[in-house]
């Protein structure tokens, strides 16, 4: 009898094993099943890329006992440069925005002094032709600058009752002071449509052969010195009379341009410390085609000494034939060349690489 027992219990411990071993078995099976079902993460594609450096620079000389002779001096500027790329399929586009602001302050005049202002924004867009390395283009530009800026004149010295030479007052200073360019004066702006060509990442070069523009000009003041044209009906034929007459009414305020433009970007990057871009822009216009086309040249060398700090030399050139800057010639034509070299904490954020 006890044997009998004890073989229905071990049928017993065999029947409920193997039903355990069913119950798992189909419950792996249904987990697999249900894992099956479940979609697979696709990591979205990301078009837009960006990047944003700031810079701050501060310079100061100190002079005490110097032969040679000299003035104490001190300078604030700063820059925000920042671009927002697109890439899908074949069609690519660049957006890059410049600003630049800075001042100094020098003991040879009690006043401030603007050194470097600038906004500039450029928009270029491409779509892939069937000729390598060769896009369809369209590029929008414009620059102007945020304040007015002057030529600070020394003021007519003045003495006193007893002949003592009065110190010219900072009111004195601001009264000689000439007004040379201002916000909106001049602003350019540029529309093109072209071909954009780009046989290496560092290289681009756009032809714009149908390129519309604008040249504005909002303080009357200064329209005859950035080649405004008279008004129509103005009551002066000569434009340097009725600037001479300070007629500065008689002016325009901006004046539109249809021709070509050709512009082209170089930029180098080393080891993530040492970068140079340039970039020169020319343009023709077909509405006065006895006039020389329009030059620009902007280049920018970037050292980066420690993590937040780097060494920036900066230069600016344009030739304008229409702008009055040489007053030894007496059509006033002359390059304009502008150049800045700073050291400064400088910061950068971006997009991360994939």
């Amino acid at each position: 009898m006890k044997k009998l027992f004890l073989v229905m219990a071990l049928f017993a411990t065999l029947a409920a094993q193997a039903q355990n071993t069913q119950t798992a078995a189909a419950e792996a099976a249904a987990a697999l099943t249900a894992a099956e079902d479940v979609p697979e993460q696709v990591e979205k594609p990301r078009y837009w890329s960006h990047k944003l450096v700031t810079n701050l620079n501060f310079g100061q000389t100190f002079f005490s006992q110097w032969a040679a002779g000299g003035y104490n001096s001190v300078s604030l500027t700063g820059t925000i440069d920042g671009s927002l790329n697109f890439v899908k399929g074949k069609l690519v586009g660049t957006n890059h925005l410049v600003l630049d602001y800075g001042f100094l302050y020098s003991a040879d005049k009690p006043i401030l002094q603007k050194n470097k202002d600038r906004i500039y924004f450029e928009s270029k867009w491409g779509y892939e032709t069937p000729v390598k390395n060769l896009s369809y283009s369209a590029s929008f530009d414009f620059r102007t600058q945020f304040d007015n800026n002057y030529d600070y004149k020394t003021p007519a010295t003045v003495n006193d009752a007893e002949g003592n030479v009065i110190e010219p007052s900072v009111q004195d200073w601001l009264d000689a002071r000439k007004l040379k360019s201002g916000f909106f004066s001049p602003a350019y702006l540029n529309i093109g449509i072209g071909a954009l060509w780009t046989p290496k990442p560092w290289f681009s070069l756009n032809v714009a052969p149908v390129s519309g523009g604008a040249v504005f000009v909002d303080l009357p003041e200064l329209r005859y010195t950035y080649g405004m044209e008279l008004k129509p009906g103005s009551t002066y034929t000569d434009r340097k009379q009725a600037y001479t007459d300070g007629a500065f009414q008689e002016f325009k305020s901006a004046r539109m341009e249809l021709g070509a433009s050709l512009k082209l970007d170089m930029g180098w990057v080393i080891n993530d410390v040492f970068s140079y871009t340039t970039q020169a822009t020319l343009f023709y216009n077909y509405l006065t085609p006895k006039v020389e086309p329009r030059i620009t040249w902007d280049n920018k060398i970037t050292w980066k000494v420690a993590r937040f700090f780097a060494i920036n030399l900066s230069t600016y050139m344009i030739y304008d034939p229409l702008v009055q800057v040489n007053p030894r010639r007496e059509d006033g034509k002359g390059l304009q060349f502008k150049e800045f070299f700073e050291l400064g904490f400088t910061y950068a954020i971006g997009s991360k690489k994939k």
